[in-house]
This record gives C-alpha cells, structure tokens and sequence, in this order.
C-alpha cells in the first residue's frame, strides 16, 4: 500500500506501526522511547505551539498525559509522502471527552514533524 512502508524493506516497521509506538510512548511518558522515534529535527504544531522543536516538545507537551484517563487511537491512516493521519479520543480525569486529528510524518523510520487539529468536546450519542 502506498504510504505505509517508511522504506522499501518489508521488515521495517510502517509508518503506522511507529506513530502507533509514539502514542504509546506519550502514555506511558517514556522518554526514551519518544527520542528514539522523534527525528533530530522534530517540528511540532498545534493551535498552542507554533513550530517548536523537539527539546520544547519535551518540555512543554509531553508531560501532559498526567491530565488523561484514557486515549484510544480511532484511525490511523498512511497516506503519501510519509504522512500518516491520526484521529483519536481521549478522555481528560475531569471527565471530558474530546477528538483530534494529528497529521505526522514519518521519514527514515523516524517522525520528523506533527501537526495538531484540535476538535471540540466530544458527546456521545
């Protein structure tokens, strides 16, 4: 499928596979796990940040899964060029639940940019 092998070695892992594993480095907070994954010149945008890079990533949005109950990937889509859109819903202690969409791009196994679409809260029913 196009889109979804960061190379041409089957054995690598897909570009889903490894923003899949970054998700689950946030939740566990492993740090060491999210270098790993997280290209040297890591750009992170949301409707709070503007371009910042990897170090203010760990600085000021990785430690925030402390604020979750719970967060499910719903779909994880590749797409060309190495990006790979990702909508999820999380649910805060507080007891909101709310959906975002995230477009990273994946380039020689490694993300090298993250882009954040906040959604609304989200009700069920």
């Amino acid at each position: 499928m196009p889109g979804s092998q960061s190379s041409s070695d089957s054995s690598s892992p897909s570009t889903t596979d490894i923003v899949r594993a970054a998700f689950a480095s946030y939740l566990a907070q492993d740090r060491v796990a999210m270098d790993q994954l997280l290209a040297e010149d890591f750009v992170f945008t949301s409707p709070q940040d503007d371009h910042i890079g990897k170090a203010a990533f760990f600085e000021r949005c990785f430690p925030t899964a402390d604020r979750l109950r719970s967060q499910e990937i719903l779909d994880a889509v590749p797409a060309d060029d190495g990006q790979v859109f990702v909508r999820y819903e999380y649910e805060l202690k507080t007891g909101a639940r709310h959906r975002n969409v995230e477009v990273m791009t994946v380039r020689d196994g490694r993300i090298s940019e993250t882009q954040v679409y906040f959604g609304g809260r989200f009700r069920q029913g």
